[in-house]
């Protein structure tokens, strides 16, 4: 099967750069791409792997090892320097979403050890990739507990299995590769800070390079072998750099002075740990080898720091990121002038030699001739971000002229496009303008975030695994065994098939085993919830301390979903209807956003914000039957559109459901209205002042002391 050429893909000079990178020195640790679905992120993936050069292996070592330099404690060694050798194409190895851990990491060969009584190891893809590329697609859907296991093989080089009575070690030194849509979920910063390099990409919007990439695809799905055949020199060329800037590697240079600017940049943007300032030296490194130079230059440092940083800047989950160029300029600026002395290079991008002069000669097939920017800089070139709008911090008083966000005249300077809004603008509403008004109502900001009370679904399920309410999930302690093969007990499947032996005739060592002995693991763990915000967005929340404390506590139950990877939806309720803010969604940001410019003001319809709710549950439950559902309403319970009694009607039907009502209602008087729906729904009733764990926490300490 011909893949499509990597050298035919049309822009995204940033990937191709990174990708490459990586193909020199697999030790910077791997590239995660983000971006928009159809944007050919998997495609230029799988053509990567045709350009790595091809591999020596032992025959028949099912671990990949070198004959040069075997691994002392290769499964199947020891290797001697006489063994069988062969050569074969680097492998690009695929984790589905779905693979369990044993298929990653390998495990006991449960066949061998019941028919033929030997302890017997079987690999996983993890040794299938050692020493080529492991392609993980949609990254961020796949299982935390997965992608730590694939972190750290990528990081240590090495794979350690122990479990059912296996302890095995080998080599896994591989090019990682996760790619992702940020729009259906983000990975956690921890996770995120173990890919080595990061890059964003997105569609074109220049017409005339939207038509050339649709002419090569059509091109190559019309006659793949003849669209190959007319690339092949560029994929030849290509190929040969990777392997002579790899053989160049060892001879690199990183001087004192390019170290100190690494350093510097590093701790100019706060970083935690040292991994970025050591991967930025490996990505520089591995630069100044593509480029054919033994010393590294200010120009690679710049490029490994755009490649490298933009993502561990995130330090809460609903950061977006990215990397403001100015400040990166400056410190480069700083500290450079260590590289006076030495001749000028050229600036470290994938070049327009790379492709442009290797573009298919006349007759040698289709003609898909790139039509390139004459400049590799283009997409860096872009206007910084807007810097930080003014720090100063508005009292709740704060009125036109003040000086504050309501200062008439201030403009919101947004998120730019594609980009997650930064948690501190939620959180202090900088650059929001006027009152609320209930004719043309104005989002409030939001009070700073807390961790808040952990809330439950009751019983056990068995939804996707997460960290919320107690389920039978495929990780886990082991609480029993139940009919089945998808993750073999053995002792219980030796149990069961042990007292048939003599009827069933067992004469060797090993046991006769039928279908119907095999027993699989039962585990629990926990699972990811849908958890649903039912948000009154009414003229009686409105007063701006009370939605300042209702934002607050919102934006805090959504990011202990996104720490129990949960679903999140949002509803909201104001004038005569509900609106579903946002649809059920693995992207936790997404409602931050939502949130963040929710308006205020009219009337409060609360039956309609239930039934709305009563109508979302309803098509989950058929879209995902396993997740089960949390509901928190957030109101006063006032109902000022309609009666109480529809209000009270409309709770009815979510009878069932799990619910918390968040009490809003402020003050000495307190009507109770929010504590009579949650006595119609069967739900927790919470103050807004109590949802907090730690003031639960004085809540019970205080008790304890009065008894």
């Amino acid at each position: 099967m011909n893949t499509y050429p990597f050298s035919a893909i049309t822009g995204m000079e940033d990937l191709k750069l990174a990708l490459l990178i990586n193909a020199v020195s697999p030790s910077v640790g791997g590239v995660l791409v983000r971006g928009e679905k159809g944007t050919a992120k998997s495609t230029i993936v799988r053509a990567l792997a045709g350009l790595l050069p091809e591999v020596t292996v032992v025959t028949d070592c099912r671990f990949s090892c070198d004959p040069e330099a075997p691994d002392p404690r290769c499964p199947d060694g020891p290797h001697g320097a006489d063994d069988a050798r062969r050569v074969r194409p680097a492998r690009l190895v695929e984790l589905p979403i779905g693979a369990a851990e044993d298929r990653l990491t390998g495990s006991l060969d449960l066949e061998r050890a019941l028919t033929e009584g030997v302890q017997a190891y079987q690999p996983g893809l993890l040794a299938a990739a050692h020493r080529g590329v492991l392609y993980v697609d949609e990254v961020n859907l796949l299982h935390d507990h997965l992608v730590d296991l694939l972190l750290d093989a990528a990081a240590m080089g090495h794979s350690y299995v122990e479990r059912e009575g296996v302890s095995v070690r080998h080599a896994s030194r591989f090019l990682l590769v996760g790619t992702m849509n940020p729009e259906e979920g983000e990975l956690r910063p921890q996770l995120l800070d173990r890919f080595g390099l990061t890059v964003e990409v997105a569609a074109t919007r220049d017409p005339e390079e939207r038509a050339e990439v649709v002419r090569r695809r059509l091109a190559y799905e019309a006659d793949p072998a003849a669209f190959a055949s007319g690339w092949a020199r560029a994929e030849t060329e290509l190929a040969w750099r990777i392997e002579q800037a790899r053989a160049r590697l060892p001879e690199v240079v990183l001087p004192d002075g390019a170290l100190r600017q690494i350093t510097a940049v590093c701790a100019a943007f706060e970083v935690d740990g040292l991994r970025a300032d050591i991967v930025m030296a490996r990505a520089a490194m591995a630069l100044a080898a593509w480029h054919d130079r033994t010393v590294v230059t200010a120009a690679d440092v710049r490029v490994a720091a755009r490649l490298a940083l933009p993502h561990r800047r995130r330090r809460d989950p609903f950061d977006a990121p990215g990397l403001d160029e100015e400040k990166l300029e400056e410190v480069l600026e700083d500290t450079g002038g260590y590289e006076d002395e030495q001749p000028p290079a050229p600036d470290p991008g994938f070049g327009e030699d790379t492709v442009t002069d290797l573009v298919p000669e006349q007759g040698t097939g289709p003609d898909p001739r790139p039509e390139r920017d004459p400049s590799p800089d283009t997409d860096e070139d872009t206007d910084p971000e807007d810097p930080d709008p003014d720090p100063d911090d508005p009292g709740p008083d704060d009125g036109p002229g003040g000086g504050g966000p309501d200062a008439p005249g201030d403009e919101p300077s947004g998120p730019q496009e594609g980009a997650l809004v930064d948690i501190e603008q939620a959180l202090s509403g900088e650059g929001r303008g006027g009152r609320e008004r209930e004719a043309s109502p104005e989002p409030a900001p939001a009070d700073a975030l807390y961790r808040p009370r952990v809330f439950t679904v009751p019983g056990l399920g068995e939804g996707a695994p997460g960290r919320r309410s107690r389920a039978r999930t495929p990780y886990g302690r082991t609480t029993g065994a139940r009919p089945g093969t998808r993750s073999v007990h053995l002792t219980a499947t030796l149990l069961a098939a042990a007292p048939h032996q003599r009827a069933r005739g067992r004469s060797g060592p090993g046991l006769v085993i039928r279908s119907g002995d095999l027993r699989e693991r039962v585990r629990e763990g926990r699972e990811g919830n849908l958890v649903l915000f039912v948000v009154d967005a009414s003229g009686s929340m409105a007063a701006r301390q009370r939605m300042r404390a209702v934002k607050g506590a919102v934006l805090s139950l959504l990011m202990d979903a996104y720490q129990r990877r949960d679903k999140v939806g949002l509803i909201t309720f104001r004038g005569t209807s509900a609106e579903l803010a946002l649809p059920p969604t693995s992207s936790v940001e997404a409602g931050a956003r939502r949130l963040e410019t929710l308006p205020t003001g009219g009337r409060t319809p609360l039956a309609a914000g239930l039934l709305r709710a009563a109508d979302v549950l309803r098509a989950e439950r058929l879209r995902d039957p396993a997740r089960r559902a949390l509901l928190v309403l957030v109101t006063d319970g006032r109902a000022t559109h309609g009666s109480p009694a529809d209000a009270l009607r409309a709770a009815d039907l979510l009878r069932g459901v799990t619910s918390v009502v968040v009490d809003c209602e402020r003050g000495p008087v307190r009507l109770g209205l929010a504590g009579g729906i949650a006595a119609r729904l069967g739900a927790e009733a919470v103050r807004l002042e109590e949802l907090a764990a730690d003031a639960l926490t004085g809540v019970v300490h205080d008790r304890r002391a009065a008894a």
